[in-house]
C-alpha cells in the first residue's frame, strides 16, 4: 500500500510538470502575399473553387482537397478564424486584371475561397493544383520561376494575422524558390504538404496546419 502511495504521487508530480515541459508548437512561416489577391467585389468565394454557381463545368486541372487547423502556438483551436485561399489556375494565370501572364483564364475557376474554422480548429477548401509561372512576366530582368503554391491570410481576434503559403512536395522548382527559401531552413518543412488519399472522395488530400503567434 506504501509504494502505491508513493507511485501515485510520482505520477500526480508528473502530471502537473508534463504542461510545463510540453515543447511549443514551431510557428507557421509568414510569406509575401504577392500583389494577386483577387480584387473586390469577390463574385464567388465559398470552399469548393472548382466549381461556379451556375456552371456545369468544373475547373481544369487536377482537383485535390485541402483541410487543416488553425491553433495558437500551444497548438489550442482557435475556432471562428477566418482563412482566405487565393491561387494561379492549371496554365499559372490569378483571377486578377493586373496579372500580366498572357496565359488564358479557366471561366470555371472561383480562384479565391473564404472560410472560418470550426470550433475544433478545422477548415478545409476543394480547388485544384496550381501551376507554376515564369517571373519574367512580374518584372524586368527577373529570370526563374514561381514553384506550385496557393496563398494563404488567416485572421483570429487572438492571434497575430499571418499571410503565409502552401508548396507541393516533390516540385522540382522548390530548391529555387524565392518565396520558399525566404523562410527559416529549419521551418520550410511546415510550408510543404505530402498527399494523403481520403477515403470519402477519392481525392488527394493536402493537410496544411497553421500556428499563429
Amino acid at each position: 500500500r506504501k509504494l502505491a502511495k508513493q507511485l501515485a504521487a510520482v505520477a500526480g508530480g508528473l502530471a502537473v510538470l508534463g504542461p510545463a515541459m510540453a515543447q511549443k508548437l514551431l510557428l507557421t512561416p509568414e510569406q509575401v502575399e504577392g500583389p494577386f489577391y483577387p480584387p473586390t467585389p469577390h463574385d464567388e468565394t465559398d470552399v469548393d473553387l472548382t466549381l461556379l454557381e451556375g456552371h456545369t463545368e468544373r475547373a481544369t486541372g487536377d482537383v485535390i482537397l485541402v483541410r487543416g487547423r488553425v491553433t495558437d502556438r500551444e497548438g489550442n483551436p482557435l475556432a471562428g478564424a477566418r482563412v482566405d485561399i487565393w491561387q494561379a489556375n492549371h496554365l499559372g494565370r490569378y483571377s486578377h486584371p493586373e496579372d500580366p501572364n498572357p496565359a488564358p483564364l479557366d471561366p470555371h475557376f472561383q480562384g479565391i475561397g473564404i472560410t472560418h474554422t470550426d470550433a475544433d480548429g478545422k477548415y478545409g477548401f476543394k480547388t485544384i493544383i496550381p501551376a507554376a509561372y515564369p517571373l519574367k512576366f512580374l518584372a524586368e530582368g527577373n529570370t526563374g520561376w514561381r514553384a506550385r503554391h496557393i496563398h494563404f491570410k488567416v485572421a483570429h481576434d487572438a492571434a497575430e494575422d499571418l499571410t503565409t503559403q502552401m508548396y507541393f512536395e516533390g516540385d522540382p522548382l522548390l530548391e529555387q524558390d524565392g518565396g520558399y527559401n525566404a523562410a527559416p531552413e529549419d521551418h520550410r518543412h511546415l510550408l510543404v504538404t505530402t498527399p494523403q488519399h481520403d477515403e470519402d472522395s477519392g481525392l488527394p488530400l493536402h493537410r496544411f496546419d497553421i500556428a499563429l503567434a
